[in-house]
């Protein structure tokens, strides 16, 4: 983490001293932070110590920022709004867990309650480093280490696992999960190498797993893991060698040679603007589009007022919750269910971008703030890099008469931030083009989450996972993600509706010969969750029944295209699918409500479910006040793969909202066509273009005309 400096430059981009900017949307400031930690401590007067989880914008009713964004766009005096934070805190030593909404324009609290016992707070990295470093040093997991008799000097490595749900008390009556605790997981780094901090301590799990209460410090027991195909479990024996699978790239044998440079170029700069809407949130305008970003602790980028061509058409979109469930039924396996965003926050797992590396071309790096334990205020640099990208040919059309051809390529804007949980990392990005179309991308990276196996079964088909090295299980586990869609298309007072593609039956006068079908829609009329149903070309769509297009007066609207996903396999009376409130259905359309803004609810760790997107739908609430938030569901089914250790390639899932009646023609019918006096591509095989020719005789790899000028390719 870097110190935050007031007033100063947190990143890449910024100006020293820039005016401070407020806007009731702005993420909360340092200053804010700090003021926000400085109300809560008030209320407590001799309380000193305080561990803050939470500290982060409480957003204004959305009847309140409606005619703010109103006024704020047509440049008139925009309405007063009080700026509130909302704060999660308990007392060091405790498990006494205080919710509060501090309002920092009176510098009051307006609400502190004392949650109840089955509500438990987000973990912090504070947390997760006091926990690996008391349990490396407590005699009873030293005592049981000290059975694998590992080489000397090995170096040992802790993952804490939010504890997950199950319900169950322990044997003895002493445990519950109604105290926040966690499960942690032993590995350790190449015994061979134990000197490299980076080796890849997941190629070798330990069957050794304590359970820690994080807010006291105490070890609560130690698991041992099965290492069979079933549940039984043996006594600890003595580790049995096994080879590294390392991922850095000093580790491996070689590095190929014959990748040559490829540069993205923009010898004029990019084509967007960024300016400050508040002291930490960016305006973005680029072609046609403008929307301001946000970021804050537990959905990390957040969009807000989002507009094509001065026409709105999403009031919010951010990523609002993800779930991990793993399939291995197994003792304590069978608990193991992350849920990223709520249990830690995907702000706090932010990676600080690097140039060249994360994002190519001409970047611009937006930075944000976010809160410690100590309610200090932490900077996090470049969490979000900004910046364009070719994405092959957006349309196309060769007169074959005169064989003339007019070819426009897809320019993308793309927003991108990773994030690093442990052992995964997601790269999250929201993509728009110049056709009106806005891309939600997650792509999965990073290494799996292992466990021991014996080094005997190696080759043996395990029922519950994937052998991915000699003693290393890979667990099948789904991986599900929730998009949260508070759309204004077109203005407020949306209706979702459902199209399907359906066949007319044979008539010998409407369908003599067999082949036709229509399309019929279907309104949703009250809240609920819905199904893909690709054999009916089922499509999902946000319209504004007031607002009609002026070539065929149909609603004004955008659809969602959505990749199908096997819903959650976990048993419905199982904690996994309580839990997991949006991982059974691609869609759940309800009806907005102040603070729904998480799918899998508030307080996701150790959570039991019923204060999620699938709850908050089962209330049948009707639509017909024209408020809807529509939930996109996607995700994949992870079998690993050998190939995806000792790292996985990327798997990359895309949702796409596209217009559809909502402008009269092809949006993108005015983009320049691609032509080689600005692209600069280069023949290899002796194809000229109006500027450049480059053949693999003679002068290989030189440049010549415009090119030469951009740095090469």
């Amino acid at each position: 983490m870097t110190k935050y400096a007031p007033n100063g430059t947190n990143g890449t981009n910024g100006t020293h001293g820039a005016p401070k900017l407020t806007h009731p949307l702005g993420p909360l400031s340092g200053d804010e932070i700090i003021q926000s930690a400085r109300i809560i401590k008030s209320v407590w007067p001799g309380a000193n110590e305080f561990h803050y989880k939470v500290i982060t914008l409480h957003e204004p009713a959305k009847t309140e920022s409606i005619p703010y964004l109103a006024a704020e766009r047509a440049g008139e005096a925009t309405p007063s709004i009080d700026r509130r934070a909302f704060v999660v805190y308990s007392f060091r030593g405790t498990h006494n867990l205080h919710e509060a909404i501090a309002n920092l324009t009176t510098n009051k609290i307006e609400r502190n309650v004392k949650l109840g016992p089955f509500t438990h707070a987000n973990a912090d990295g504070e947390e997760l480093v006091a926990v690996e470093k008391f349990l490396l040093a407590h005699p009873d997991v030293q005592a049981e280490i000290a059975k694998l008799k590992l080489p000397t000097g090995t170096e040992l490595v802790i993952d804490p696992w939010i504890y997950g749900s199950d319900g169950v008390k322990d044997k003895d009556g002493k445990f519950y999960d109604d105290k926040r605790v966690m499960q942690c997981f032993l590995y350790m780094r190449d015994p061979h190498n134990s000197g490299e901090a980076d080796s890849c301590h997941y190629a070798f799990p330990l069957p050794i797993s304590p359970v820690v209460d994080p807010a006291m410090l105490e070890l609560i027991r130690i698991d041992i893991l099965p290492m069979g195909l079933d549940e039984k479990v043996e006594p600890v024996a003595p580790w049995k060698p096994t080879p590294p699978s390392e991922y850095i790239p000093e580790a491996q044998p070689a590095l190929r040679t014959d990748l040559k440079p490829l540069h993205v170029v923009q010898p004029e700069g990019a084509s967007f603007t960024v300016e400050p809407f508040s002291e930490l949130g960016q305006l973005i305008k680029w072609q046609k589009w403008d929307f301001k970003v946000g970021f804050n602790q537990r959905e990390g980028m957040v969009l807000y007022d989002v507009h094509y061509d001065n026409r709105p058409l999403f009031y919010r979109l951010s990523l609002s919750d993800m779930a991990i469930p793993y399939a291995d039924p197994r003792h304590p396996y069978h608990r193991k269910q992350a849920f990223d965003l709520g249990d830690a926050g995907a702000g706090i797992m932010a990676n600080n971008l690097e140039l060249g590396c994360d994002c190519l071309g001409s970047i611009y790096y937006v930075s944000g703030v976010l809160p410690g334990g100590d309610g200090q205020p932490v900077a996090m640099p470049n969490v979000i890099c900004v910046h364009e990208q070719d994405a092959g040919i957006l349309w196309k059309h060769t007169n074959y008469r005169t064989n003339r051809a007019v070819v426009v390529r897809n320019r993308e804007l793309v927003l991108q931030t990773i994030l690093t949980v442990s052992n995964y990392e997601y790269i999250l990005s929201f993509v728009f083009n110049t056709a009106g179309d806005v891309v939600y991308e997650a792509r999965a990276t990073g290494i799996l989450s292992t466990s021991p196996v014996d080094v005997d079964l190696t080759q043996a088909p395990h029922p519950f996972g994937t052998i991915v090295h000699p003693g290393v299980l890979g667990a099948f586990h789904q991986h599900f993600f929730s998009l949260r869609i508070d759309p204004m298309v077109g203005g407020h007072g949306n209706t979702v509706v459902f199209d399907e593609a359906v066949p007319l039956p044979r008539d010998p006068k409407l369908n003599p010969h067999g082949v036709g079908y229509t399309v019929q829609k279907t309104e949703l009329t009250s809240s609920g969750g819905y199904d893909l149903d690709a054999s009916r070309n089922r499509t999902f769509k946000i319209i504004n029944p007031t607002t009609r297009n002026p070539v065929n007066n149909s609603p004004v609207g955008y659809k969602l295209m959505i990749p199908p996903m096997q819903p959650i396999l976990a048993d419905p009376d199982s904690f996994h699918f309580k839990r997991a409130e949006f991982a059974d259905r691609s869609v759940y359309v309800t009806r907005f409500a102040e603070g729904e803004l998480y799918a899998g609810g508030l307080y996701t760790n150790q959570s039991r479910g019923g204060t999620g997107v699938r709850s908050w739908a089962a209330r049948r609430d009707s639509l017909a006040e024209g408020n809807p938030v529509v939930w996109v569901q996607f995700g994949i089914n992870h079998v690993p793969r050998l190939e995806d250790f000792p790292v996985m390639p990327v798997e990359t899932l895309r949702v796409m909202l596209r217009p559809v009646n909502f402008f009269e023609r092809n949006p993108a019918i005015d983009v320049p066509p691609s032509r080689q006096e600005e692209n600069c591509s280069v023949g290899l095989n002796g194809v000229e273009g109006k500027v450049t020719r480059l053949t693999l005789g003679g002068e290989e790899g030189k440049l010549s005309g415009c090119c030469a000028s951009h740095g090469g390719v």
